[in-house]
């Protein structure tokens, strides 16, 4: 539908950085990181559900969507305008399109798509730049995790 799906991904991206609050709140933003610094991974996704419920509910909401979204299916304009009159609703099955799925064709697996989007969707509370720049590959283990355990997590 459209020739460079780049210029979608960026507006995207663009809109979650600029939200005033990150979709992963400052308040739930350690708990998200010590997943990703957890080993185990039974913890991982237990530390994870944990941090989603210090979420609010739009922001949970948001999230699982746009983690569904990333893993298999693609939006239709359907979905979009039922979005835009705020009628909360799950994409029917005739318009899953498969995102991570189609890797081989869009080199955009779960870690590439934690790399994109962590930075975007979660943001250190700190000032501090090194903390920061610190927490960067744990955000992207953060995503990538989140992406890859919807159907549980969610």
């Amino acid at each position: 539908m459209y020739e460079d799906i780049n210029i979608i991904t960026g507006a995207l991206k663009l809109y979650f950085r600029d939200l005033p609050i990150p979709l992963i709140t400052y308040d739930a933003y350690p708990k998200f990181i010590d997943s990703a610094k957890t080993t185990d991974p039974d913890e991982q996704l237990e530390i994870l559900h944990e941090a989603l419920k210090l979420l609010p509910p739009a922001h949970c909401e948001t999230l699982r969507y746009l983690m569904v979204h990333l893993k298999r299916y693609k939006i239709s304009l359907v979905e979009q305008h039922q979005a835009d009159t705020h009628v909360c609703t799950y994409p029917s099955p005739s318009t899953w399109e498969r995102v991570t799925l189609h890797e081989k064709e869009n080199l955009m697996n779960a870690e590439n798509l934690g790399i994109v989007f962590g930075p975007t969707l979660m943001r250190a509370p700190e000032l501090d730049a090194m903390a920061a720049l610190n927490d960067i590959r744990y955000q992207r283990l953060v995503v990538e995790m989140l992406i890859k355990n919807e159907d549980i997590l969610f």
